[in-house]
């Protein structure tokens, strides 16, 4: 059976975002923005290395990962706990850099930059739900101010006025 859910496969498609958990050799944690986080298959997600030593350093010595993909506006999400494989060459990396270009529509210098390829089998997911829907919020009320929210602090980033 497949552990990715079509609702988990939507929210890592639209978001793309995933924040990445690895495990450093002296045992603390690691955290990485990544913006390729994609869905590989029913059981996989993956993500390219462009500028990440750090998170391929730490797959290497310990597989074990976690990411998660929320959307800001609705916090909502999903966290993905399970195992990782650096790929960095062959048939497998390639056909996951064919992925890339063509289904998720890559810029050929960010394919360029990618050094590595990391699949990861997802052994367990659960979702992510801000505690603001315990207040009984609901979600089109949570994403109205979220959305005013991340408006105003780009009108403040650019100088402008604040409604």
């Amino acid at each position: 059976m497949a552990v990715l859910t079509s609702d988990m496969k939507r929210v890592v498609s639209e978001e793309r975002l995933g924040y990445i958990a690895t495990v450093c050799p002296d045992h603390t944690p690691n955290l990485s923005p990544k913006g390729t986080t994609a869905v590989w298959d029913d059981d996989h997600l993956v993500f390219a290395d462009i500028c990440s030593p750090g998170t391929v350093e730490n797959l290497r010595h310990n597989a074990a990962i976690e990411i998660n993909v929320v959307d800001p506006l609705l916090r909502k999400g999903y966290r993905f706990k399970g195992s990782a494989v650096v790929l960095e060459a062959g048939s497998q990396f390639e056909e996951v850099m064919r992925f890339y270009r063509n289904a998720c529509h890559m810029h050929p210098k960010t394919a360029n930059s990618v050094r590595h390829v990391v699949l990861v089998k997802v052994e367990r997911a659960l979702p992510l739900i801000s505690p603001i829907y315990d207040l009984g919020v609901a979600e089109d009320e949570v994403a109205r101010r979220y959305a005013k929210y991340y408006a105003d602090v780009r009108a403040r980033k650019q100088g402008g006025a604040v409604s």
